[in-house]
């Protein structure tokens, strides 16, 4: 009889620990877990970074103790689910089961196609842009670029040629998020880490000829290795980050909405945005001229 009722004790723990949970039952449990990638400025691995400080925000906001959790991109999802997500092409399915260890991904995520597909997405949190970028001796020069994105995307890629690209599967940085997956192209998996902050030193080793970056981390990077690296062209149209939340937890993302609408108005945002990445602004004007 004793063991029958541990049993079912611990695994009645096992499976509250396996669901996603929505607003009230956060604030039952009392804590919000944040699920963060060190990477960029969203997540330093000091502790804060733009999403850090946006979600102990967001904790304090609907009252609750927040928790950051590291995790990396290829677990991630994993991590909020319970499930591992598997991609076919434009297929995406969930399979097995795992402890689900975060209630929210805010992390630089970007918004595509197949993670809305499994996932429920904030409003927009900050814009991006994926980048081709090359060593600073590469003979290649950046595009002049135009009025028509279209047009300098497809240029661009153009460049890309026979040279080697390196690119990290899973992430935004994936080539078949941007066509380039299956079309001859020299692609280099990164695979020594799931750490996207290693591109542009294994570029400069010379793992291959060009790399993908992203505009937030392509604005540290020119910093950090000034005189090193340079900008060919844009890869992808502007994109969208957001935090994302299980398909079961509508109410959380409604919160966080509305949260993010308060700091918004408030400028706390604002706040956030100089201290993390001043000078973004002129890359997206168009998104940081949006209210609300």
């Amino acid at each position: 009889m004793l063991f029958s009722i541990l049993l079912i004790f611990f695994t009645s723990l096992f499976v509250g620990n396996s669901v996603a949970a929505d607003l009230k039952e956060i604030q039952a449990r009392g804590e919000l877990r944040h699920l963060g990638i060190r990477y960029a400025n969203f997540v330093t691995g000091d502790g804060d970074g733009f999403d850090v400080d946006l979600v102990k925000g967001f904790a304090k906001h609907i009252g609750v103790r927040y928790q950051l959790v590291y995790t990396d991109f290829y677990n991630v999802i994993r991590d909020l689910l319970g499930k591992n997500v598997v991609r076919k092409g434009e297929e995406v399915t969930l399979e097995g089961d795992f402890p689900v260890r975060g209630d929210i991904i805010a992390t630089g995520f970007t918004v595509l196609p197949w993670r809305e597909r499994v996932l429920l997405y904030s409003e927009p949190t900050f814009p991006s842009q994926v980048l081709l970028v090359a060593r600073a001796d590469s003979p290649q020069s950046p595009i002049k670029g135009s009025s028509n994105l279209t047009r300098d995307i497809q240029e661009t890629k153009a460049m890309i040629g026979k040279k080697s690209l390196l690119v990290m599967e899973r992430t935004c940085l994936d080539p078949a998020n941007y066509g380039l997956k299956g079309v001859g192209l020299d692609l280099r998996t990164y695979t020594r880490s799931t750490n996207l902050n290693e591109m542009v030193p294994a570029l400069l080793n010379k793992d291959a000829e060009l790399t993908l970056l992203d505009v937030p981390d392509a604005i540290l990077d020119l910093q950090k290795w000034a005189g090193r690296i340079k900008v060919l062209g844009p890869i992808s149209e502007e994109q969208d980050l957001a935090a994302a939340f299980p398909k079961s937890a509508p109410e959380l993302r409604a919160a966080f909405n509305d949260y993010l609408r308060k700091i918004k108005a408030d400028g706390t945002y604002d706040q956030l945005v100089n201290k993390y990445y001043p000078g973004i602004r002129r890359y997206f004007p168009d998104f940081f001229a949006r209210k609300g």
